[in-house]
């Protein structure tokens, strides 16, 4: 604020406007510099949040990055703010909720919460509506995965990897998976590389849609988190094959690695969910949203629903994660390209 007018406005009129005692103008100064940390965004990380966060889904509801949003949203609401206000807006294999939260005013009231497909659109699209490196501050990697659950509906005549691949080779098989270009895809064309065989991918919207698919019977099999497939494979609705990791999940001891049960040295971990912000969103901010993730993530129930799916707690730093964040669109950039995947 510019004095100087109302100082020589005072002096011309001496006889009329008295001189402001000391204290009076501390008093004023200190409310101009109130003010200021009031309007401007982000300049105050102790107030922050003061009104409900949007939490940015780029998935419809129902499949694994839904429901882990919502699994940690849940107890992060009592310690980060009144309220935590999750909006799926899935499509384009998250590009339309990425694109959304990257145009968003880097306050800290709109971020995301998607997972290391977001590191994979890069190799798949040519012409993205952001910068994936450059327009998102990542926060931190809450979770990774040790592997998919491969399921079959249960009308296929196959109890195992080794199976399907035999199957495979006498009759026309499918499997499908959130969209193009997403971990499930890559997992299936992994597979179908290293076993030899045709497979037909049919992409869905969603990991909701396509673990629905599978379980109408709309197609035969399915590369898809343990944590949500398990009620599932209990019921009799869906038949476990294999898990995609390097070990057995504790969850379902008796399914056996795909690497142990008929395709040696397949190996295929799921990779991290994580928090985004847009970038230029304060330092500040970013480190609080840090640190009450890691807390909630000490939380026993938590703790216990995510390895029970297949998933270990991380909370990497933003700076550990953003390393972690750049290597993997290095790596999966590799993958896209030596499997031939191509959006559609």
């Amino acid at each position: 604020m510019n004095l100087r007018p109302m100082m020589r406005i005072a002096g011309s009129l001496p006889h009329l406007l008295p001189a402001p005692r000391p204290s009076n103008m501390m008093q004023r100064l200190a409310v101009l510099m109130l003010a200021w940390l009031v309007l401007v965004p982000g300049g105050n990380a102790q107030d922050y949040p003061n009104r409900p966060i949007r939490l940015v889904v780029p998935v419809p509801p129902g499949g694994a990055v839904d429901t882990f949003a919502r699994a940690l949203t849940r107890q992060l609401e009592g310690r980060l703010g009144p309220a935590i206000v999750v909006d799926n807006r899935g499509g384009a294999n998250g590009i339309i909720g990425a694109d959304l939260v990257a145009k968003a005013t880097p306050d800290g009231y709109t971020l995301m919460s998607i997972a290391f497909a977001f590191a994979i659109n890069p190799a798949m699209y040519k012409h993205l509506p952001y910068d994936t490196e450059k327009d998102f501050v990542p926060i931190t990697n809450y979770v990774n995965g040790l592997g998919y659950l491969f399921v079959a509906h249960p009308s296929l005549p196959a109890q195992s990897a080794k199976d399907v691949i035999a199957l495979a080779r006498e009759k026309q098989l499918s499997y499908s998976s959130p969209g193009i270009g997403n971990g499930a895809h890559l997992a299936g064309e992994l597979f179908r590389l290293k076993a030899g065989i045709p497979l037909l991918h049919v992409p869905y919207k969603g990991g909701g849609p396509a673990l629905t698919a599978v379980l109408g019977g709309e197609v035969n099999l399915n590369f898809q988190t343990v944590i949500v497939t398990l009620p599932h494979v209990k019921a009799g609705r869906l038949r476990a094959l294999g898990f995609t990791g390097a070990s057995r999940v504790a969850s379902l001891p008796d399914v056996p690695t795909i690497n142990e049960g008929g395709l040696p040295g397949f190996v295929y971990d799921t990779g991290w969910h994580a928090w985004f912000a847009p970038a230029k969103t304060p330092a500040a901010i970013v480190n609080k949203i840090h640190a009450e993730i890691r807390r909630a993530l000490q939380e026993p129930k938590l703790r216990e629903y995510f390895i029970a799916g297949g998933y270990v707690p991380k909370g990497d730093s933003p700076a550990e994660f953003q390393k972690t964040f750049r290597a993997d669109i290095k790596r999966y950039g590799e993958i896209v390209r030596a499997a031939k995947i191509e959006a559609q």
